[in-house]
């Protein structure tokens, strides 16, 4: 085995991980360079204890450890949700672990709250699963103190199932989720959003 043998399969992973653009948003894979801004904006409580595995306090190690494993598999795929201008709002992401329906998660820095990031990042994350990834079915979920990330996961036509008991890695306890589920068939009908994102390789 040469040395390319080893990083060619990394590296041919980073480049099928599109850019999706949206009318304000770009979502890309995370850089090593983007640590910094990254930890800073994600070490806040609030974020961390509506998230199922962000730390808090959420330090740049934190950050460099998220960028190092983001992408590296097959069964998650991830983005950060970035302005057009680069400024970096939050991530976002595709699940599909231990052979799950796949599970959309996202959070925003709070600085960012309130201005419809989130439901457009979830469009072009759901678009991207059902139209590129050629997901059936997509599940989510917001704490049930959430109501504004529930509100996200309903505006993009998600339909409740239940509520579950989930760990949340920041309280070091369980906390009750509201569960959410969007099958393809309905996807396709809700299409009259607006734009879908566009996906530039």
């Amino acid at each position: 085995m040469t040395v390319l043998d080893r990083i060619a399969p990394a590296s041919l992973r980073e480049r099928s991980i599109p850019v999706l653009e949206t009318e304000r948003l770009t979502l890309r894979r995370p850089r090593l360079e983007d640590a910094g801004a990254l930890a800073t904006l994600a070490n806040d409580r609030r974020i961390a204890e509506n998230t199922l595995r962000l730390p808090h306090p959420y330090a740049l190690a934190d950050a460099q450890a998220f960028i190092t494993t983001a992408n590296a598999g097959d069964d998650e795929t991830v983005f950060l949700i970035t302005a057009r201008s680069g400024a970096i709002l939050g991530a976002c992401g595709i699940a599909a672990l231990d052979g799950e329906t796949p599970e959309i998660g996202y959070w925003l820095g709070v600085p960012f709250w309130g201005n419809g990031y989130a439901t457009e990042a979830a469009r072009a994350l759901i678009d991207h699963a059902f139209g590129d990834l050629g997901y059936e079915v997509l599940q989510g979920g917001a704490r049930v103190s959430n109501p504004a990330s529930r509100r996200v996961l309903e505006k993009c036509g998600f339909q409740w199932t239940g509520v579950g008991l989930y760990r949340i890695r920041a309280l070091k306890s369980s906390a009750p989720i509201d569960r959410f589920r969007l099958d393809r068939g309905l996807w396709a009908s809700l299409k009259s959003w607006g734009k879908a994102a566009r996906v530039v390789r």
